[in-house]
Formats: C-alpha cells, structure tokens, sequence
C-alpha cells in the first residue's frame, strides 16, 4: 500500500537528521501512585491499614479510582461502583475525592522537591519533574543520582506523608516512564534513553485519536518503530505534531521543564466525612492540618505569619476568620491554642462541612551567637511565647509600650515587639545619681486633700476596697511643689484639664516611711470636675 501516509520503513538503521539528547541533561520525575487516594489518606492516617475505597462522582455513578492494597487483595478494581464493590468487601471504607486534599498533597510533593532542586516543574496529579543538573556534586560517589532519588523518597515520605517512585532520565518522557517501574528509584543512564523507551508502546506518547489512528495504519506499535523512521518524512506527513511524537520517541525533549513559581502561601484543608457539631472533634483533625502546614513550612525555613481559616458550614454557609501573629512561628500548640479561643468566642452556628487553613509565611527571627557576650532570646522560643500571649490577651495587648507624643502621661502607644540584640560586650556600671522614680497608680485613686490658698495642706486617700495593693496614705503634707497644669484634647468631648502637685507628707504619716520626712507622692486635681486623685509614688 503506498500513498502520501505511507512513508516507507527505511530498513531499521538510524536516522541521521535529527539531534540527539541534549548533553548533560537529566530530569528526575516523581509518581505518586494512586494520587487521589495517598491524599485522602494523608489527612486520615489511621485509615492506612484499612480496606478503603476512593470515589469519584456521586450517586449510582461514583466510580472506584483508587483502594487501598487490603481492598484490592479482596477484588476491589478501578470503575466498580460502590455497590459492586461492597458486594466483594461488605466492610469497605469508602471515600469521595477531595479536591482540596488533592491540592495540599501536590503542594506539599512540590515543596518537598523545590528543597532539593530550584527548578521543579508542577505536572499536575502527583506529577512533578526536577531539573538534576549540577546536584550529582551533592552526592559524592558510585551513584549519586541514585543516592539523590533515595534521598527524595525518604524526604517525601517523612515530610509530606506521600509514596513516591521515581525515575532519572535525560528527557521527561524517559523519567516518567522510568518512574513507573517497580523497583523504584530507576535511572536511565545517559545516551541509554533511545532502546530504554524503543518497547514501550505508542500510547505512552499520548498523541491524539486520529494521529494514532495514523501510525498503526503504518504499523507502526511501538516508539522504536516511530523512533527509526526518518523525522522529515514523519513531519512532512503529521506536521508539527508528527515532529514532537518522533522527538519524545527519541528520547529528546521539544519542550524545556517549566519551573513553577512558589505559592505566597500554604494551604491545608479537607471535607469532612460527617458535619461536626462540637468543637473537640474538629480541633483534632485541625491539629493535624496544622503539623501538616508547619512542617511544610519548617522544609522552607519559614513561620506563619498570618493564619487564616474558612470554614464550609452547613447547608451552603462559610465562617472565614483572619488571626495575625505578633511574630513568625511554627509552633502547633500555639497555632491551635488561636484556634480554641476564637472558635468558643465566635461559634460557626451551623455544622462544619469542611475547613481550609491557608498560612502566609514570613522569614523567622535570627539571632547571632556570641563567644563572650550574654546570650541572644531564642526566636523560636519568643515567636511562640508571643504568639500564646497573643492568642490570650488579643492582639491589642500584646506589644511594648512607648511613651505617645501627649501631655497626659497615662498615654502610650502599643509597638510589635522587637528585642534589641544583646550587646557586644558587657557595659561597664555607672554610678547612680540618685534619681527617682515614680511607681504609676492605675487606676488612679480618689483622694480627699485640704487645701489653703489652693495648696494641698493635708490628703487621705479614700476606701478603695483593696488595700493590700494599692498604697493607703493619711497625713499632713510637709513640703508641696506645682501647680503643673496640662491642657490636652479640648476640642473633643472627652478634653483633659489637670494640675499636678509633688507633695511630701510629714514624717510619721500613715504610708510616710522616708527617713527624715514622709513619703513622696504625685497628685493631681481634675478642674472639670474639682476630684483629687493619687497618680504615682516616688520610690
């Protein structure tokens, strides 16, 4: 038969038009088998030695894609409904697909990747290619592409909970199929790629209905054949499709590895089984959410920053919260500590359906190790201590105080707090001056003082019903200084008009306990409502 599709075989030698692999190129691909279900069960790991069933669809058309080995020891395949599958294992387990299950698995397979190449290429479900140029120098030895792959499972499976295989290869296509192999890891050694793919069939291509509709009408079965015919015959005839076919058949690579670019954020959720009601059965499926997201982002040397959660409420509703952290902080008790307190504080109303958490993550505080200066604060240890007084007190009462730019002295502004670093050397002591300080009085308490000409003559403070912390004073005053008068604020409705007195009271006076004469104490007169009050003690 001959005609313009029928090229003729040229005799199996090799063609010589075409370029070979690009030298020193190699691509590792990572396979997560049975993707779905490795997902489902990454977020329930008591379910891993079950017989459990993953589904796709719902109703009468849900459709097996995935089951765990004791399911499929008892028959459950691939495109069995539920019912044909409980009809093998009445107690099967069976679970839809979870889409956002799905998303954090990949996520996390890419993660984990990036750590160890800056050039990963997402390949969607459970698919990822690493450019490995320039890593052998990592692994010195016999093998070190191997040693690497191993070095790959091993970090997969410790840190994102997945199962790998993996293949090395010059081009994607070998790695890929490379990776499929049981004994994994496999690698193709370099210039091998050409007879490692020649007896795989033309399906691993993926080419198109009509273009494979093509190729066995030329008898051509395997990528060998395609491999051996000439690639300007082969383009002439299928065009630019026929070209990337011919190349990928050769082991070569048309397209380059497409590296992602790192999500701003890490995002862990699931769709929960049953609605939850309480609030004990979800914070136990959130903490594991939560080590999930902090090793996550320990594998980038990051911290969360700010935690947000959305809630799927039942029938159709949504609890979306945002918690902003004093600092960056990978620490699960206190993530989940933020959770408890704002969840019994604000109630979802409804049963939770599902819930995402998304962490943005911020660079952790450093801190720099001295030979002979005092030690520096452990970042880790103070992000986590912030962020346990933050999820307690609420972010507006965490923080260092600074005096405000006011004439009341009560006023201050609330600052994120940033230890200054330890210095170089130990500072030498100074010599005091003998300078006093004053010991604030929050909330100021009322006073009855004795005036002549305006002077405070005498002053008791009046019942406070707390006498074992605040100062109780009664005496006639010996020395009195002031008036310092403070206007502020007066074009509000809550304006501040004050006049301050430093009085010393006679020695021997209930609460004077100077040597010589009495305490010494700051006091101030209201002028918009004539009221007395004790602001400080000088000690």
């Amino acid at each position: 038969m001959s005609g313009p599709d029928r090229p003729t075989p040229p005799g199996g030698e090799e063609p010589t038009d075409a370029p070979g692999p690009v030298r020193g190129a190699r691509v590792a691909c990572v396979v997560i088998p049975l993707f779905p279900l490795q997902a489902r069960l990454r977020t329930e790991p008591e379910l891993f030695d079950e017989a459990v069933a993953v589904l796709a669809g719902s109703g009468t058309r849900a459709r097996v894609v995935a089951a765990t080995r004791r399911a499929r020891r008892a028959g459950v395949r691939p495109g069995f409904t539920l019912a044909q599958a409980r009809a093998r294992l009445p107690k099967l387990i069976a679970r839809p697909r979870d889409a956002d299950c799905e998303r954090a698995a990949q996520e996390a397979l890419l993660d984990v990747a990036e750590s160890f190449s800056p050039r990963v290429e997402d390949a969607g479900e459970g698919v990822a290619y690493l450019d490995l140029a320039g890593l052998h120098r990592q692994y010195p030895g016999g093998d070190p592409e191997r040693q690497l792959a191993e070095a790959l499972q091993h970090a997969l499976d410790r840190r994102a909970r997945l199962t790998a295989r993996l293949g090395v290869a010059a081009s994607k296509l070998a790695a890929r199929v490379a990776a499929q192999d049981a004994d994994t890891p496999t690698v193709v050694a370099a210039g091998d790629e050409l007879g490692f793919l020649a007896p795989q069939p033309l399906q691993r291509l993926s080419p198109q209905a009509q273009t494979l509709s093509t190729l066995e009408q030329w008898g051509i079965r395997s990528l060998g054949q395609l491999a051996r015919l000439p690639a300007a015959e082969v383009v002439s005839r299928l065009g630019d499709a026929g070209r990337e076919l011919h190349a990928l058949a050769r082991g070569e690579d048309p397209r380059p590895l497409e590296p992602r670019t790192p999500p701003p954020t890490f995002v862990e959720g699931m769709e929960l089984e049953w609605p939850l009601v309480s609030l004990e059965p979800f914070l136990f499926v959130a903490r594991a959410a939560l080590e999930r997201l902090t090793d996550r982002m320990r594998g980038h040397g990051l911290g969360c920053r700010r935690l947000e959660l959305s809630l799927a409420l039942e029938p159709e509703g949504h609890h979306d919260s945002t918690f902003e952290l004093p600092a960056p902080t990978r620490d699960v008790k206190t993530l989940l500590q933020v959770l408890r307190l704002h969840l019994e504080a604000e109630r979802p109303g409804a049963p939770i359906l599902g819930f995402t958490l998304t962490a943005h993550p911020d660079r952790p505080r450093a801190a720099q190790l001295t030979l002979f200066g005092p030690d520096a604060l452990s970042p880790d240890k103070l992000a986590t201590t912030l962020a346990r007084l933050f999820s307690i007190l609420g972010g507006d009462r965490v923080g260092s105080p600074r005096a405000a730019d006011a004439h009341a002295p009560e006023r201050f502004e609330l600052l994120p707090f940033e230890p200054p670093p330890p210095p170089k050397e130990r500072p030498e002591r100074r010599p005091g001056r003998g300078l006093l300080t004053v010991r604030l009085v929050r909330p100021p308490l009322p006073l009855e003082v004795m005036t002549e000409d305006e002077r405070p003559v005498s002053l008791r403070t009046l019942t406070t019903g707390d006498t074992a912390r605040r100062p109780s004073i009664q005496g006639p005053v010996h020395v009195a200084s002031g008036p310092w008068s403070v206007e502020q604020d007066w074009w509000t409705d809550r304006p501040i008009e004050r006049d301050y007195w430093d009085v010393e009271l006679v020695a021997g006076s209930l609460g004077g306990d100077r040597p010589g004469g009495g305490g010494l104490y700051r006091i101030y007169r209201n002028r918009l409502t004539g009221d007395w009050l004790l602001d400080g003690v000088y000690e």
